[in-house]
């Protein structure tokens, strides 16, 4: 019997969810191998009964993260789909400001028909199985964590820094040409796509694990940014990681 699979959002573009609908020919081979159960920017049709949730989007209201629950005792596998699932993403922004601030801000004079609470990504409120991570997601790495899920074997996702890879491709350090990178302590995976092409790693990937933030703070510091401005960089995708301690 094929694997059914679902693809569901919550607070996002669900751009990550568009990234897999571009694989185009390459999607073929998964259809043929799986059920597909839900997927909203693809179908009409729908059912709850799937055996792997790819899960898009982070949590910004109480009734969301009931959902989720359900989703969980659903899915024999949950994986947390782009930034906003992985770490919260750029939604978690409005964790800096105060709440009802956010509301009025966002809905005026109706702020008060609109719940909402601090955002979190998935794992903050179910257990997560595995990340597929960045801002949007990486069509290869997507796919190569999917046909390993559908072989029964466990995904191999990149636990090094955007450095790495920059070395790998022989890259000029986008720091020798002047400008701001978070590649010393954001998570690789992506082929270094930024830097690659001419632009800073903001991290939408999250940190590795025990990050050196001290240095790479001092680093910024001696390009002459401000603490405000190291600020910004540290928090663009990643508030949640910054804040929720």
């Amino acid at each position: 019997m094929k694997p059914r699979l679902a693809f569901i959002s919550f607070a996002s573009c669900e751009g990550c969810g568009l990234m897999v609908l571009n694989l185009e020919d390459e999607i073929l081979d998964i259809l043929n191998a799986t059920t597909i159960a839900d997927f909203r920017e693809a179908m009409t049709e729908r059912s709850d009964d799937y055996d792997v949730a790819f899960v898009e989007g982070s949590i910004t209201r109480e009734a969301d993260g009931e959902k989720l629950k359900h989703i969980r005792e659903r899915a024999k596998v949950l994986v947390a789909l782009g930034a906003c699932a992985c770490t919260g993403g750029v939604n978690a922004i409005k964790n800096q400001h105060p709440l009802d601030d956010v509301r009025k801000y966002v809905y005026g004079d109706k702020a008060s028909w609109f719940d909402t609470y601090p955002t979190r990504p998935l794992s903050a409120v179910v257990k997560v199985d595995f990340q597929i991570r960045g801002c949007p997601i990486s069509k290869k790495e997507f796919l190569e964590v999917a046909k390993a899920l559908l072989q029964g074997k466990t995904p191999d996702i990149a636990t090094y820094s955007v450095c790495v890879e920059c070395k790998l491709k022989e890259n000029v350090c986008v720091y020798d040409k002047g400008m701001v990178c978070m590649g010393p302590i954001a998570r690789a995976g992506c082929d270094a796509r930024c830097p690659s092409n001419g632009d800073g790693c903001e991290g939408c990937r999250g940190w590795v694990d025990d990050p050196n933030k001290n240095a790479a703070k001092e680093v910024l510091t001696e390009r002459g940014l401000s603490i405000e401005d190291i600020k910004r960089n540290l928090t663009l995708f990643n508030t949640y990681l910054e804040t929720a301690k």
